[in-house]
């Protein structure tokens, strides 16, 4: 049966079947063994091929179908290595704060080359809007007048007040989405 990798912790993959319904799996040992170039072989975002363990309760992947893209960083610990952090990205979700923490243009910079190096359409979404008053508003403003006129999806949003986030829903809608951005930006709060 083939699924789409949904989340990945440790050895243990959830995903969701063609059936639509949510399945934890497992590497089958061949897999594991084959000459994979990365630190991971499968990522979230994965089309894969599974079988179904009686004995085991679990799924085993036996196969990962091919990606039309992904976004890899340099392994950590392997250098020779890389990490693919997600594949089959349609939409990059960059969650940019003025203030609290700050994003510099320069990481939002490398975060759109590495979405446009990857065929992977970049949104950036200025979250924390309830927070902007006085220097955050300019900044925030200072970020449209780059961003903007070079295409770019702009979105000013707020968990807080709901500011952006049917606009961001829409955007998502059908599609497989990343969210990525520093430590405390708001990711998580978003996605709930």
């Amino acid at each position: 049966m083939t699924a789409k990798v949904l989340k990945s912790v440790g050895s243990l993959y959830t995903v969701c079947n063609d059936n639509n319904e949510i399945v934890t799996c497992k590497l089958k040992v061949k897999l594991r063994l084959k000459d994979f170039d990365s630190t991971n072989p499968i990522a979230v975002g994965d089309n894969i091929e599974y079988e179904w363990d009686e004995v085991a309760g679990h799924g085993l992947i036996t196969d990962v179908l091919p990606r039309h893209n992904y976004i890899v960083r340099k392994s950590v610990n392997l250098s020779k290595q890389k990490q693919i952090l997600a594949s089959n990205i349609d939409l990059a979700f960059l969650i940019v704060t003025p203030l609290y923490p700050r994003t510099s243009t320069g990481f939002i910079d490398r975060f759109i080359a590495t979405a446009e190096a990857y065929h992977i359409t970049p949104v950036l979404v200025f979250n924390k809007a309830d927070l902007f008053e006085g220097d955050g508003e300019l900044l925030v403003e200072e970020y449209f007048k780059i961003y903007k006129p070079l295409d770019y999806k702009c979105i000013v949003a707020s968990a807080i007040n709901g500011k952006g986030i049917e606009e961001i829903k829409t955007l998502m809608h059908n599609k497989t989405s990343l969210f990525a951005g520093h430590s405390g930006v708001g990711k998580t709060t978003l996605i709930n």
